[in-house]
This record gives structure tokens, sequence and C-alpha cells, in this order.
């Protein structure tokens, strides 16, 4: 099966077909960094993420370029608001990003540009615009592009200029010539950061930037493009127009957008005070878990945020690592160090590969994973405790095939034994619980059922459940680890 891709331009799937064999050249629209990331960010991130690493695991060179808007009004706000340099609030939010999406598992990409460093491509590829007719600069004011320059505008967007300019709420601005005519470049007020300019000091608008970026690390046409459905207008919708009115060719072959992330169903809004920060997430949830619950919905559609979901997430998460350490204390050996491009595939990968080549379906992938895991503790279940050489062999070819899904999710990085050392280490953290109580009570269990003192074993049991601790018998003894 050949990848297909869901195209926001054209509205269907399409076969991808990169426009150099082989290669590809992906920009995806980065942060605005003046304030914390928030889940809906993670989840543009993660999504994109995995589509990096299939596109790799594809056979694909990749260059994949993610930007930092790290001048913008917001953050001149921002800077205003606390007193504080606007590269001093940018640095320090680039810094707490990348922390959290190295804690999320996230790939960094191949290039990670900022505005800030490509003031000369944005003025460049300005000028090449007012000399071609396609901008104006209004003396005192700004440097605009004319929408009626570009024939194709709205055709990302499905929105017709006409129809646009009859309903907008937009404020009146006498320079412009047209009032959806958007800024490319703009005077610098007093104490904001400026650049030297044909047009004197000032500072880039925003969609300008990643048409200059872009141009500058994939070229004048190049492969996929991609952000949040919030993007789409006015967005990328006027990088179309900006970048397709200079070169005179298609600016990008493949358009994705994600779907938003909603709060227990309600749109996450600052009026609404519902904001979740991915720091926040990361201090109640494992990083896997957030990873599962961000891909367990297609790209394309909304996800809702709730205790529900993620309790569900976590139980998901156990139910992986359970399984891989059941089978590893069967005899199968669980290398999570070993690269997935040198693990042999089987079935379940087989099936997964489907699923990701029909438009990145991560929803279907992971859920082949958990097929996967109850395949192989039903080979488990009916081994017993003497499994046959051909059954190891059968539970480690799933095994196998889990680690490979894991690694394209992003899941399936720990040994399950660090799994659930971490996992009890935090529970005993989190809790009153005494460990060493909690020995004791497993040492006098496993006495009691060699006297044939069941109802004593059946006691400890119930006692140690209503801890929140499970119990675990094997050939080498009981082990122990808490639950949700």
């Amino acid at each position: 099966m050949s990848l297909k891709i869901y195209n926001t331009l054209t509205g269907k799937k399409e076969i991808f077909e990169p426009l150099e064999a082989g290669k590809v050249g992906m920009y995806v629209c980065g942060p605005t960094v003046y304030d914390t990331s928030h889940i809906g960010h993670a989840r543009s991130v993660v999504i994109f993420d995995v589509i990096f690493r299939w596109l790799k695991e594809s056979g694909y060179d990749v260059c994949y370029v993610r930007n930092f808007t790290d001048v913008d009004d917001k953050i001149i706000n921002r800077a205003n608001e606390t007193g504080k340099d606007p590269i001093e609030i940018s640095e320090k939010y680039i810094k707490e990003f990348h922390n959290e999406m190295d804690a999320l598992n996230v790939l960094r990409p191949t290039i990670e540009p900022k505005a800030t460093e490509h003031i000369n491509d944005i003025i460049n590829f300005v000028q090449m615009l007012i000399d071609k007719g396609k901008a104006y600069y209004v003396e005192g004011s700004d440097v605009f592009f004319s929408i009626e320059s570009f024939e194709g505008y709205g055709k990302l967007s499905g929105r017709n200029p006409d129809d646009m300019i009859a309903g907008a709420r937009v404020a009146v601005d006498t320079n412009k010539r047209n009032p959806m005519d958007f800024t490319l470049w703009k005077p610098a007020k007093p104490g904001e950061p400026a650049w030297d300019s044909p047009w004197g000091a000032g500072r880039p608008g925003w969609h300008i930037e990643c048409s200059a970026m872009s141009n500058r690390y994939l070229g004048q046409s190049f492969d996929i493009h991609g952000g949040g459905k919030d993007l789409i207008f006015p967005h990328h919708e006027n990088e179309i127009a900006q970048s397709e009115a200079l070169f005179g060719k298609q600016f990008v072959k493949y358009w994705i957008h994600n779907g938003f992330v909603d709060i227990n169903n309600e749109k996450m809004s600052k009026s609404l005070g519902n904001f979740t920060m991915i720091k926040d997430v990361l201090a109640k949830y494992h990083p896997e878990v957030i990873r599962l619950f961000l891909l367990s919905k297609h790209y394309r559609s909304p996800i809702d945020y709730n205790e529900n979901s993620m309790a569900e997430m976590v139980s998901s998460l156990d139910k992986i690592y359970t399984f891989l350490d059941r089978a590893n204390r069967a005899g199968v050996n669980f290398n999570v160090s070993e690269k997935s491009s040198n693990i042999s595939s089987g079935e379940s990968w087989a099936t997964f590969k489907e699923d990701m080549d029909d438009d990145f379906n991560s929803a279907k992938g992971i859920a082949t994973i958990f097929d996967a895991v109850k395949s192989g503790n039903k080979i488990l279940d009916k081994s017993g405790e003497s499994i046959s050489s051909d059954k190891i062999k059968k539970v480690s070819d799933i095994c196998a095939d889990i680690q490979k899904m894991g690694s394209i999710i992003g899941v399936v990085s720990q040994s399950p034994q660090s799994y659930f050392k971490a996992k009890k280490d935090a529970a005993i953290l989190s809790s009153s619980i005494d460990p060493k109580m909690v020995d004791q009570l497993v040492m006098e269990r496993t006495e009691a059922r060699k006297s044939k003192n069941f109802a004593r074993a059946d006691e400890i049991r119930k006692e140690l459940d209503s801890m929140n601790i499970i119990l675990e018998d094997g050939q080498t003894g009981t082990t122990w680890k808490f639950g949700q």
C-alpha cells in the first residue's frame, strides 16, 4: 500500500509522491514564544513528530523545518508587562518548550530557524514582492501584500475574497488599498525591537517569516506544510499568496492540519480559564501516557482532554508493559536499546504499516499494538508455566513488532522493569505506604500459601488490593506493583 495523505488544499486523500524521489521537505509552523506551551501545542508537535518518524521509517531522507516566531506583538507585550527584554522572553520560552518536548520524547527537527535570525531573508522577500508589483509601501506606515495581485487567494480555506471583504470585521485602515491586504513589514514603535530596512526601522509581519524561512531551507516549492487547523486562515492562506505570487509556482504540494484539543468537552480558551499547560500534565502523567492520549484519535479529529481519558491511557500503557514484562519472565529477551530498523517484522507490523500509510492513522496503529498485546497474552495463557520453544518464538516476534510500532508512536522506550520500578517509586513517594511493610505482607502470604492456609493468603491479598497494590505470582516468587 502506498502512503496516502489527506490534503487540505484538495479536500481528499492523495497518494504521496514527493517532488524529488526519496526526499521530503516538510515545514511545520512552530510556537510564538511568549508564554508556556499548552496541551494543544503538544498535540500538534507530537502529531508531526510521528509523521516525521513514519516518513523516515518509510525510507525518505526528510528535511524537517519547524520555526520559532521570536518577534511578535505578544512577545513585546509580555516584555512590557514584565520589564524584560523581548529576546530574554523568547529565549526563556524556547528553552522551556525544548525541555517539555524532550520530556515527551519528541525528536528535534532537522532545522529550527528563528525569525530574528532571518531578517535579511525576510527583507529580500518583501522587496522582491514590491518589485514584482505584488506588494506596496505606504509612506510612514506598513508594507502591504495586495491580495488582488494574486488570483488564487482563498483556495486553501475555500473562502471567497469578495465575501470576506463584505463580511469582514476589519478595523478600517485607510492606508490599505483593500481591507483584506495584510502586513509584510511594519514600522517599529519607540522601545520595540527594530531592524533597518528600505522602509525604515521596523519588523516583519507574522506571515512573511514562514515564507522566507521555508524558501531559505526548502526552496520555492516543497512537499508538506503543516500546523493546526486554526492556521489555515489567514496564516497559511497568506503564505500561499505571497510565495506563489513571487515565484509563480505551487508553493506546497500537500497541506496537513491537525484538530484541536478540548478540555472536558469545552473549547480551550483563556476566557474560560481552562488552558491546560504541558508542564502541568507532565507533572501528573508519564510522558508515554500523554503521547498515547494525543495520538489516540485521528490527527484531523478533535480530542477531549479529561481525567477519565487519561486514566484509560494509564491503564492502556500498563497493559503494554505488563505483557512485555510477562513475556520477559517467560523467557523472551526484550531489548529496548535495539534500533527498530534492525528488528524483523511480523504480521502486526504489516497491519500497522497499512494503518500509518492511510493518512498517518495513529488511532488505528495504537489499536494494532493492543491487538498484538492481546494475541501475545493468549499464547502465554494457553502455555501455562511450561512454554515451548516455538511459542517463545511467536511471543518474541510479537514483542519485536510492539517495539517497532512503539518506536513510531513514541512509546515502549523503557524496559518493563524500569517502567514499573519508576511507577512504584513514584507511587511510594506520593503515598503513605511503607514498602517494607508491603514486602513483609507478601512474605507472610507466601508462607501462608506454603502451609495451605489459603484463607489467610486471600485475606492478605485483599488487604493489599485495598492499597491499590497488584501481586504477580511467578516461578521465581511473588512481586508487587501499584495499579493506576
